[in-house]
């Protein structure tokens, strides 16, 4: 596994920029990092989909005319795992382009050419939105002296603040999605990890004991985070 980020940086949103034309992506590398986000680039569809499933972007930004993959055939595959918010940004205008981008899972749609102001309105709200997809709705989830407010991506136990890298946020995340349900291996391996690391399980309990440890007052004995053997963990729920 990589060395991860330290946490300030790591609480910035990272955008992963799938686009082939050496302007436009010369125009995003330039506007996005001022503004607070991280990139990640490909310039191929099939590099997208190994660049998601390894550095789980917050956001895709996503050219439609790819040299190999069409980007609607990327948004379908990144849809059979990943959540993640796509905005497609693409030549074109064609009404019939657009619904087959968002039918395939795509959030927004922006054409070409784009005035960079708009773009990063549109990626305010949608990372907002994304934000907002927590249980029953809320943005902020609570259990015992736990709580992790979502929209802005921070922790607290007995009202004190804890730092998580972003790896450990994400599998937190993705258990308070599913609060009070057992979620299995493989679902946390291909939501924080993506499809490739299926089969390291090692992964989840390695970032699992890392978490109880900044967590939970007695790691051996978890409150919070409750392993079901066999099968994966579940966030226990007032």
């Amino acid at each position: 596994m990589d060395p991860e980020p330290a946490a300030p940086e790591a609480r910035r949103p990272l955008i992963l920029v799938v686009e082939d034309e050496p302007q436009v992506m010369r125009v995003l590398r330039a506007a996005l990092p001022g503004h607070g986000y991280r990139v990640a680039e490909a310039t191929s569809g099939g590099q997208a989909l190994v660049e998601a499933a390894t550095r789980t972007p917050d956001l895709v930004l996503l050219d439609l005319g790819l040299p190999d993959l069409d980007g609607v055939e990327v948004t379908r595959r990144l849809r059979e795992w990943s959540r993640v918010p796509v905005i497609v940004i693409s030549a074109r205008e064609q009404e019939n382009d657009k619904i087959q981008a968002l039918d395939a899972g795509a959030d927004d749609y922006i054409t070409k050419p784009f005035a960079t102001g708009e773009l990063l309105a549109r990626i305010r709200v949608a990372l907002r939105n994304a934000a907002r997809a927590a249980p029953d709705g809320e943005s902020t989830f609570e259990t015992g002296e736990l709580r992790v407010d979502l929209g802005a991506q921070r922790v607290f136990v007995a009202g004190e603040e804890v730092r998580l890298t972003r790896t450990e946020y994400r599998l937190l995340a993705a258990l308070v999605r599913q609060a009070g349900r057992v979620v299995t291996h493989r679902q946390l391996l291909q939501e924080v990890w993506g499809p490739g690391a299926i089969d390291q399980a090692h992964y989840v309990r390695i970032y699992m004991g890392q978490l109880r440890h900044k967590l939970e007052r007695d790691p051996a004995r978890p409150r919070y985070l409750l392993t079901e053997t066999g099968v994966g963990y579940r966030l226990k729920e007032d």
